[in-house]
């Protein structure tokens, strides 16, 4: 397989399985969370009847036009499971360093999950820990409009693709072996701990930092100005009267 061909990683992507048409990737990688070398193994598919969102949406993408992916992290017993909020901010860094290693397009982030082409999505990450028969682990999923963007009248807010912002068609393979390159170097350095670099790679693509947002978590809404986006305990907004409020990216969602 032209992906996995002198693959240069450690983990993400040592075994790759492609379909044409799934009902989520997700729900494929989870699947194969009980059997023997799941650990690292990539599911990726031309077609999705049931994508999956953030907070209960879909995930909209023409049939052979993007890159639909989800990653199994296996976690080995008796060790601590890798952080939601630290895989979620790597994806999508890996997301937006790989688009412009690959085609040399230059990518913002917006917390929690949404990668940008000026200032419209075209990426975004859902990432979910299940346990399963006593067998724990985290699935990545990317979403990535490559060439061709979903319908306008199918999501809520602008959308693009890459090759909106191109001379023509993307190759998709060469920018999913970039993605799974970045992928596999900042989950081995989540793991390790080693979440400074992260830190600063998000936050030097962040189109949010200083800005005044509405964000809705745990039922309530919390407005304020952003600080920071923090690698572990989410983002960082201040409140007009001074004070300071965390909110993981698990259960928020920008108005």
């Amino acid at each position: 397989m032209l992906i996995e061909r002198s693959l240069a990683v450690r983990r993400v992507g040592r075994s790759v399985l492609c379909f044409d048409e799934v009902g989520s990737t997700n729900d494929v990688a989870l699947d194969a969370m009980r059997q023997a070398g799941g650990d690292g193994l990539v599911v990726l598919a031309e077609s999705q009847r049931s994508g999956r969102g953030r907070q209960g949406r879909r995930w909209v993408c023409p049939p052979g036009s993007g890159i639909l992916m989800s990653v199994l992290l296996l976690e080995p017993p008796g060790c601590e499971r890798p952080r939601h909020e630290a895989m979620t901010i790597a994806a999508g860094l890996a997301v937006a360093e790989a688009v412009e290693m690959s085609v040399g397009l230059a990518c913002g982030l917006k917390w929690p999950n949404d990668v940008l082409l000026e200032d419209a999505k075209f990426a975004g990450v859902l990432a979910e820990t299940r346990t399963v028969g006593g067998v724990s682990g985290t699935v990545i999923g990317i979403g990535v409009n490559v060439n061709a963007a979903p319908p306008v009248e199918s999501v809520d807010r602008p959308a693009t693709c890459m090759a909106d912002h191109l001379a023509g068609p993307v190759e998709r393979v060469e920018v999913v072996r970039a993605l799974l390159m970045r992928l596999d170097e900042w989950v081995g350095r989540v793991e390790a701990g080693q979440l400074d670099d992260l830190h600063r790679g998000f936050l030097a693509r962040c189109r949010m930092i200083n800005e005044r947002v509405t964000i809705r978590c745990g039922g309530r809404l919390h407005t304020g100005r952003v600080l920071d986006v923090d690698p572990l305990s989410g983002l960082v907004l201040c409140y007009d009267d001074g004070s300071r409020a965390y909110l993981p990216a698990e259960a928020s969602s920008v108005v």
